[in-house]
C-alpha cells in the first residue's frame, strides 16, 4: 500500500491523486503539513535519492525561502536537514509518496507510471 502525503490545496497533488485513482492503485492520502513524514521515512527516501537533500525540499515554498534554507542547506548534515523536515511539512516537497521499494518525490507522470504500473 502507498503512503500518499499531499497537501489538498496543490494542484500537482491533486492531479497526482486523481491519476493514482485512475489507475486503480490503492493508497493511503496523509496530510503532509499537519503529518509531516517520519525521520525513518525521511531517510529512506534520501538513501533512495543517492543522499541528495535537495530534492527533499519544496523548494518553490515560502517557509523554504523565509528560513533562507537556499544557503543553508548545502552545509546542513542529513540528520539537521530530516529533523527540519520531518517538523515542517510546508519544506516537503509534494506529493511525497512512500511504498514497499517506491519513493516517489513530486508529480512526474512518465516516471510514476514507470515505477507504479
Amino acid at each position: 500500500m502507498l503512503t500518499v502525503y499531499a497537501y489538498q490545496g496543490c494542484d500537482t497533488c491533486r492531479k497526482a491523486l486523481k491519476w493514482l485513482k485512475a489507475q486503480g492503485i490503492s493508497h493511503e492520502v496523509k496530510a503532509i503539513r499537519e503529518t509531516p513524514p517520519s525521520p525513518a521515512e525521511l531517510k529512506t527516501a534520501v538513501k533512495a535519492l543517492g543522499g541528495e537533500l535537495r530534492p527533499l525540499f519544496n523548494t518553490a515554498g515560502g517557509d523554504y525561502r523565509e528560513l533562507n534554507l537556499k544557503d543553508k542547506l548545502p552545509s546542513m548534515s542529513e540528520a539537521e536537514a530530516v529533523a527540519l523536515l520531518s517538523k515542517n511539512g510546508n519544506l516537503v516537497k509534494r506529493p511525497f509518496v512512500l511504498g514497499d521499494g517506491v519513493v516517489l518525490i513530486g508529480f512526474k507522470e512518465d516516471e510514476w507510471r514507470q515505477t507504479l504500473a
